[in-house]
């Protein structure tokens, strides 16, 4: 009897606590977007993003910084809109995809500053791993899609020095200055769709 009496107990204070409010999330890669630009020649910027991205979102909307993100970028989608700059891209001068096929971000720490959040975390790239800090904004409510997922989105940037990761060409300019610039602005605009509620993307 005081067995059953002590499950009972426990049974009535989950109830009242209610569901967990970590919810688990899968990054829809076809209505995101992992772009990226770099100076180029001193004078304009050049532009790419990322077709290929994989990952997971675990939020915690009562906690923002307990959330949790892990992404994995495949290099060989690379796209900047010119066959043969991708291939030099893909190419051990850059990103040597041969050896390195993903770039991958683990987040560690998730703290909020002012309207938005700082996500910092492990990001591999080219077989190095650097520390780095995205300012992103709080993920949107959840909203029904006509199949019947929940989905949500979220956008961030940071600016990278790819000299930390190893890639380092460049040319000198006869007027001075390099072909390509050092710091690389990333900007992530993700979707995100509920697990339980996934559905094929369209």
């Amino acid at each position: 009897m005081q067995k059953q009496t002590r499950f009972a107990t426990v049974v009535g204070l989950l109830a009242l606590a209610g569901p967990a409010a970590a919810s688990d999330y899968q990054i829809d890669a076809s209505h995101s977007h992992v772009g990226f630009s770099v100076r180029h020649m001193m004078v304009s910027s050049t532009r790419g993003e990322f077709g290929q991205v994989t990952g997971t979102v675990q939020l915690d909307d009562k906690d923002l910084s307990r959330s949790k993100i892990e992404a994995v970028i495949e290099v060989t989608s690379i796209d900047t809109r010119d066959a043969k700059r991708d291939e030099h891209l893909r190419s051990a001068d850059f990103f040597d995809v041969a050896k390195h096929p993903t770039i991958t971000f683990r987040s560690t720490r998730i703290r909020r500053s002012g309207g938005s959040y700082l996500v910092t975390g492990d990001l591999t790239m080219r077989g190095v791993t650097r520390s780095v800090t995205l300012q992103a904004s709080r993920p949107t409510a959840e909203v029904k899609d006509p199949w019947g997922g929940l989905r949500r989105g979220l956008t961030a940037t940071t600016t990278l020095r790819r000299k930390d990761f190893g890639i380092s060409w460049n040319k000198a300019l006869d007027s001075g200055g390099l072909v390509v610039g050092e710091d690389v602005q990333v900007q992530l605009d993700i979707e995100l769709r509920h697990k339980q509620t996934a559905t094929a993307a369209r």
